[in-house]
């Protein structure tokens, strides 16, 4: 590639490697895998959650949050489960064995998604940014602009930190964005549209929503809002560039 040229993001190919049951009464905003079991943020004002569970879908614990809270995104960061509120401008701290909770913490803005690098919180607010935060004071320590193909690509919702790239679902997409965490820029995506079909009921929106990594043996979990099944996926070869 000649110094100067942007680069085009490519599309990634997959395959489904299980497919297990999900709860369709969650309203999936985070999704985390620690410690041998998924980790769950759901939303909705009355109904929004924290729960555990196991890869079969049976849950574990749960914990309602208080009914003027609309539950977001979900990280695992160290002894703790961090959850953001939509609209309510506050994040929540739990202790991650107890599901108990710590603290609270206050942002400016939206809410939408979150995960870490081991250094920094990084999280989506609806719009083409990313903010990395101070994982013990909660403060801003830099922002970067989203883009793809050089234009900025909003709606950039439930995060995960995979293989030094942040992978994002993007609000009311079929498609998961695989983004450069240095220069903002999206360098690929895959396609989910055919679980969308098989997983997701009608309802505008049942979308694509939730991304969970197992770093311990190189597994990926995705599922959607309501969907009845979670799905491991192993990404594969390339398949073309993506626009």
């Amino acid at each position: 590639m000649a110094q100067g040229e942007a680069s085009v993001p490519v599309q990634y190919d997959y395959e489904v490697i299980s497919s297990k049951p999900h709860d369709q009464g969650a309203f999936t905003q985070g999704l985390c895998f620690a410690d041998g079991v998924l980790y769950e943020g759901t939303g909705l004002y009355g109904f929004s959650s924290l729960r555990r569970m196991k890869l079969t879908g049976e849950d574990l614990q749960i914990r309602l949050l208080p009914k003027h809270f609309f539950g977001e995104g979900i990280t695992v960061f160290k002894d703790t489960i961090i959850q953001l509120t939509w609209k309510s401008k506050v994040g929540l701290v739990w202790d991650k064995k107890k599901l108990e909770l710590i603290r609270l913490f206050s942002y400016p803005g939206e809410g939408w998604g979150i995960t870490h690098d081991g250094r920094h919180l990084i999280m989506s607010d609806g719009s083409s940014m990313l903010f990395f935060l101070d994982p013990d004071r909660f403060e801003l320590e830099k922002k970067i602009l989203v883009t793809e193909n050089d234009i900025p690509l909003t709606r950039l919702n439930e995060l995960e930190y995979i293989h030094n790239e942040v992978w994002a679902n993007i609000w009311q997409e079929n498609r998961i964005v695989r983004i450069d965490p240095g220069t903002g820029k999206v360098t690929g995506w895959i396609d989910l549209e055919k679980l969308v079909a098989e997983a997701a009921p009608d309802g505008n929106d049942n979308v694509l929503n939730g991304i969970a990594y197992d770093a311990d043996h190189e597994r990926i979990y995705v599922t959607g809002k309501r969907w009845s099944r979670l799905f491991e996926i192993r990404i594969k070869d390339v398949l073309q560039p993506a626009r």
